[in-house]
């Protein structure tokens, strides 16, 4: 693969979680949780559709032939979504929800936090290459 594709590659993945992190930014993990509660709520395929990295990764693990790295993006992209309806489902759904889970989910988040995936996620399409 040319540098000039692999570069391609992680500059839309990078648009795509951009995009992501714009719509779920929050303060807290509360609030970030809240946010998408708000699309979840209407439909799930919605909230899903909400989520392009999660596609891109699916296609990437394809497109280089289940690439180890590739795999460990789409594990992480996967168990992302699977945490976030979990956490949603638990709040808004069925309304339990631990003291020191409540606690850790309104703490105030630093916010360099929700751009962690903007450093972490490319690394592993430039490793699957």
């Amino acid at each position: 693969m040319t540098n000039d594709l692999i570069l391609n590659y992680v500059l839309l993945f990078m648009i795509l979680e951009l995009y992501e992190i714009t719509w779920q930014k929050a303060p807290t993990v509360m609030g970030m949780i809240s946010r998408m509660n708000k699309y979840y709520s209407k439909s799930i395929f919605l909230f899903l559709i909400m989520h392009p990295t999660f596609y891109f990764s699916i296609g990437f693990a394809m497109l280089t032939d289940y690439n180890i790295f590739a795999i460990i993006l789409l594990f992480l992209k996967t168990a992302d979504i699977a945490t976030k309806i979990l956490l949603i489902e638990q709040i808004f759904k069925k309304k339990k929800l631990s003291h020191e889970l409540s606690l850790a989910l309104l703490t105030p988040i630093n916010n360099f936090l929700p751009y962690i995936g903007l450093c972490i996620y490319p690394l592993f399409i430039i490793l699957a290459f």
